[in-house]
């Protein structure tokens, strides 16, 4: 649960980053959603190790978790980018409210990345000092 949570607050970050970016700053909305997608995958990154997989530990720096945070969710982002990618082609209209479209690559990544971070980066149970 804690999870989606934290899905939800990145689809949150990366809607909106986007949605700014193309409608106030006159961004190409494919350009807007790298720059989203980063800045939602770190925000994602820093609830999940402090909420969702408190209880485990990485065995890593900070930024090291960082990076492999960041590779293990661009399985996740492939999919979700492509699915934005069709979105904003079978929907020329949606390339003034790309916030849609990021929605529908969202749910089809959320998996992909849960499955991601619980086996490969949060797998071990962290220990009491």
């Amino acid at each position: 649960m804690l999870f989606a949570v934290g899905g939800l607050i990145g689809f949150v970050v990366d809607a909106g980053v986007v949605q700014l970016l193309v409608s106030f700053a006159h961004f190409n909305p494919y350009v807007g959603r790298v720059i989203s997608f980063l800045l939602a995958a770190t925000v994602t990154w820093w609830w999940n190790r402090s909420r969702t997989f408190a209880a485990r530990q990485s065995g890593r720096s900070l930024a090291a978790e960082w990076l492999h945070w960041m590779a293990l969710m661009s399985g996740g982002a492939a999919v979700n980018y492509g699915a934005f990618v069709l979105c904003l082609m079978e929907f020329p209209s949606w390339h003034r409210w790309p916030a849609l479209a990021v929605a529908v690559g969202s749910v089809f990544a959320a998996l992909v990345n849960f499955v991601s971070a619980r086996t490969l980066l949060f797998r071990r149970a962290k220990t009491r000092p």
